[in-house]
């Protein structure tokens, strides 16, 4: 594509949706947004349909048979302010510890989906500079192997600037991602691995507190699925300890795994809880002729939950009744103690009594 015909396609970069990719993590970006400085380098990318213009798609979605070849195309941007030099590949995506979509590092070999994909000489790397507010057309073949196994392989198509610095050069990539379905059995599930529990809340405030979820998903399928979540907990007798809450989590590829938090709030120190969880698996996919019922997971805990402040009332009023029983016995135990006082007083008086008469009598008789 010549530089004038670049310029007139140039608005389409503005609006562009692509995946910035930093230490090997692909996030969404604008393509005015792919550096730090916008205004000195910029990187876009967008696949275009058979007239060479944007069609509409943010990602690559192919289904097709083992040893099938497709060819496609994307456009490449320089929405920078300066002529920069390209690199355009293919590779391998897999999920971050945190679940998020990412791509090998620059310098790590694809062996999947990335190794499919050949420009029109034949290679594997695309190399070209771009005046500012030039876009080049890339046509690209993927030809999958014969053996290629059944379900979803994933990987990005990237354009990478190399910005040179005064200290260390930054790799600025952005990568439209690339799904493809290989036809077979197809196995859809995702499993629940670990799921851990706690109570978080002020000791004074019995009924405001929450559960933090710790766990962890597995994809042990051959399909990428996302999954709609719901959280509760549930106390005594099954009785809910809050409304239900809702999550989700992103895509999670064939043999990856992930951990997510999750804060379940308005939940009492009721002793006794419950917290569960409810994931939902479906396929994130554009195209509906991909999309399948997947059966949902459930997982859940015990957690207990201690009532601080009702505790320490508890304790209190208990100490209150011990202490005033043994004030009421120990008071009870003075009083019959000053009763058998006064009782021996009074008899040792009448008895002194009467000796002084009984001496007065025989006074008198003498």
């Amino acid at each position: 594509m010549t530089r004038r015909g670049g310029r007139a396609l140039f608005a389409w970069g503005a609006l562009a949706l692509a995946l910035a990719v930093l230490s090997g993590s692909v996030l969404p970006v604008s393509p005015a947004a792919a550096a730090d400085d916008p205004g000195t380098v910029g990187v876009a990318t967008r696949p275009a349909g058979a007239d060479g213009r944007p069609d509409g798609r943010t990602r690559l979605t192919y289904t097709a048979d083992p040893g099938q070849s497709i060819t496609d195309q994307v456009l490449v941007g320089n929405t920078g302010t300066q002529r920069q030099d390209f690199t355009v590949y293919a590779t391998d995506a897999y999920n971050g510890g945190d679940g998020a979509f990412s791509l090998l590092a620059t310098a790590e070999k694809p062996t999947q989906l990335g190794a499919w994909v050949r420009f029109d000489d034949g290679s594997d790397r695309l190399q070209f500079a771009l005046d500012p507010q030039e876009v080049r057309l890339i046509t690209f073949t993927m030809q999958l192997p014969a053996d290629a196994t059944p379900g979803d392989h994933a990987g990005g198509l990237v354009a990478s600037v190399l910005e040179q610095g005064q200290q260390v050069s930054l790799d600025r990539r952005v990568a439209t991602p690339i799904y493809a379905r290989v036809s077979g059995e197809l196995q859809p599930r995702l499993n629940i691995s670990s799921f851990d529990v706690a109570y978080a809340g002020d000791w004074w405030n019995p009924f405001g507190g929450s559960v933090k979820i710790l766990y962890t998903v597995d994809n042990p399928g051959n399909v990428a699925l996302a999954a709609n979540l719901t959280m509760a907990a549930n106390t005594w007798f099954g009785i809910p300890a809050t409304e239900p809450q809702g999550g989700s989590i992103p895509i999670l590829l064939p043999g990856n795994s992930a951990t997510y938090t999750f804060e379940l709030s308005g939940v009492g120190q009721w002793v006794y809880l419950d917290p569960g969880i409810t994931m939902q698996p479906f396929v994130d996919s554009p195209d509906a002729a991909q999309l399948l019922n997947v059966s949902p997971v459930t997982r859940d805990s015990i957690l207990i939950a201690v009532p601080w402040l009702v505790l320490i009332l508890i304790l209190i009023i208990v100490a209150l009744v011990v202490f005033f029983r043994w004030r009421r016995k120990h008071d009870e135990a003075r009083a019959r103690e000053w009763i058998a006082y006064t009782e021996q007083q009074a008899a040792a008086a009448a008895l002194e009594k009467v000796t002084v008469g009984s001496a007065a009598g025989k006074a008198d008789d003498s």
